[in-house]
Parts: C-alpha cells; sequence; structure tokens
C-alpha cells in the first residue's frame, strides 16, 4: 500500500490537482471489509485521515451497531482529496461532489486498493462511491441501498447511504439502521 501511495503522491503532484492534499485510505490491510465514500471533506483534510469529521463519529456509531470497530475495516474514498467551491456569501471554501475528471483520475488507485486489501466485502457509502465500483452512472443509492450484491470484479457488494446523509436528511435514521441490521446478518 505504500508503495501506491508514494505512486498517487507522484502523480497527483504532476496533475491539475498539485496542491491539493491528498487523504490516503487507512485500516487494516487484509480488511474483510472495505467501506469507500466520496471524498475527504473540511475534517478529513485538517487531519489528513478519512472520515473523522461529523460523518465519521456516525459511521463509527454505525460500526458498533452492526459489532464492528474502526481498526477491524479498511477506509478510504473514491477521490483522494476535498473537492471544494469557494461560498459567494462567506468567501471560504466549501465542500461539493467531486466532478467526473477527478473520479476518473482516482479509480485506478482505488482498484488497486482494493486489489491490495482484497476484502471480502465492499460497503460503499453514497451514489458517487456506488457507481465508481459498479461502473455504472446509472446506479442509485436511492435504489440500491441496503441489499447485497456483487461488482463484476466479484467483490460482495453492500450499498449504503452516506452517513452525512442523516445529518442533512433525519428522514433517513430508520432506513439506515433498518439497512445496518442487514448488513449486519453478512458481517
Amino acid at each position: 500500500m505504500e508503495k501506491l501511495n508514494q505512486k498517487m503522491t507522484a502523480d497527483v503532484l504532476q496533475s491539475d490537482y498539485a496542491e491539493k492534499k491528498i487523504v490516503f485510505g487507512e485500516g487494516k490491510q487484509n480488511a474483510k471489509i472495505c467501506m469507500i465514500g466520496e471524498a475527504p471533506g473540511g475534517d478529513e483534510e485538517k487531519q489528513g485521515r478519512p472520515f473523522v469529521g461529523k460523518a465519521g463519529k456516525n459511521l463509527s456509531s454505525f460500526l458498533e451497531t452492526i459489532g464492528l470497530k474502526r481498526e477491524e475495516i479498511y477506509i478510504t474514498n473514491v477521490v483522494k482529496f476535498r473537492p471544494t467551491n469557494v461560498s459567494p456569501k462567506t468567501g471560504n471554501f466549501v465542500n461539493r461532489p467531486p466532478k467526473k475528471p477527478e473520479i476518473d483520475f482516482f479509480l485506478p488507485y482505488l482498484k488497486k486498493e482494493l486489489e491490495i486489501i482484497q476484502p471480502d466485502m465492499i460497503v460503499t457509502l453514497g451514489n458517487v462511491p456506488l457507481k465508481a465500483v459498479t461502473g455504472d452512472d446509472s446506479a442509485s443509492i436511492g435504489d440500491m441501498h441496503g441489499i447485497m450484491t456483487t461488482t463484476k470484479d466479484g467483490y460482495k457488494l453492500f450499498p449504503l447511504y452516506h452517513p452525512a446523509a442523516i445529518i442533512y436528511n433525519r428522514g433517513l435514521s430508520e432506513v439506515y439502521q433498518n439497512d445496518l441490521q442487514v448488513l449486519k446478518q453478512y458481517v
């Protein structure tokens, strides 16, 4: 994994994203479960670790629900830097969804991460990783959440809403809890 991260760093430095801070995946190198988010946010960028902000707190709580600890899984993002826009109101950077060229740039590294980890199961967190892992731009978390499936590469895939979705849409809380109970059966 270290060699992959070194190559990724070198490639990013030679790209249009050279000024961005990379947030690498982390966790157990031979984890049975790999969780994949879309991209780091502000807290993740500051700390240099995936899922450490509010969504990370939700994720830790969800892991507890299914009887797992963060140390037992591998967690990463499709895009390895924080995609931002400048807020017209404040002039500060705000998160935005990754753009297709950003996803396309990092997708080969994600695939290599999965080859190295060889997880028994991938849990995607939101639409961006679901589409990236399936290679299907029409894949929708609303249609696929909470249902075990298999990727073209033979990985078991369990899509979940992104943990931040519950922060912005409290109505998803019950759906998420139900999906976690289904996931728990496979863990």
